[in-house]
């Protein structure tokens, strides 16, 4: 157990980034998008997501919604940037590496804690964790770092006419997505690494006569 702290630390460390990974998956505001005319998007900003891009307006375009139009991206979308698309697979690779880390540093720490000395049964689990953390922290990292690059860089979108979007913003911002994801990519790498640190201890055996 004395040799397992840190990979305890790696635990948890790991379960607040997964949370963080998924939770910035299913947040809308990737990008913020400022907008100079304000007659179908009222507040003059839209927010732009991986899955959707929805904005407030107040002319009951939207049935069903008073204010709020949200428009869902689709599988068959050619107009999506290419940033977008891998957001969608890197993150959902993410959210089941993380997942699997999880589940091999459960089984290594249960070992630990019930007293199971097998090498093969704890270490190995560990290690596996680690890499599985590591590989989730670098699938987030991609989309997160290819999307902030597209916001500093104010590009467009080609939004077809249902969307009621303009091509291309006043100006944009990093939505609280980019942050979420930042802090999931930190955790999830200092959880493997935290992981793959771990050593088994050696034992030495002394007779007393």
């Amino acid at each position: 157990v004395s040799a397992s702290h840190l990979q305890l630390a790696a635990f948890t460390l790991g379960t607040v980034g997964w949370i963080l990974c998924t939770i910035s998956m299913g947040i809308v505001e990737w990008r913020v998008w400022h907008v100079d005319n304000t007659t179908i998007i009222s507040s003059g900003i839209a927010w732009v997501g991986i899955w959707k891009v929805c904005f407030i307006s107040y002319l009951h375009i939207s049935p069903g919604y008073r204010e709020q139009f949200c428009h869902k991206f689709s599988g068959y979308d050619s107009f999506i940037p290419h940033e977008i698309y891998a957001a969608q697979g890197l993150l959902l690779i993410a959210m089941f590496m993380g997942l699997l880390g999880l589940a091999a540093t459960i089984f290594a720490l249960r070992n630990v804690y019930m007293g199971i000395t097998h090498k093969t049964l704890i270490a190995p689990f560990f290690l596996v964790g680690g890499f599985f953390y590591i590989f989730a922290g670098l699938c987030v990292l991609i989309p997160v770092s290819w999307n902030f690059y597209s916001v500093t860089h104010n590009q467009s979108i080609a939004f077809p006419p249902s969307y009621y979007m303009p091509s291309s913003p006043a100006a944009q911002e990093a939505g609280a997505a980019i942050p979420v994801g930042i802090v999931a990519v930190i955790l999830l790498l200092l959880s493997g690494t935290f992981s793959l640190s771990y050593r088994f201890p050696v034992t030495t055996n002394t007779v007393t006569k």
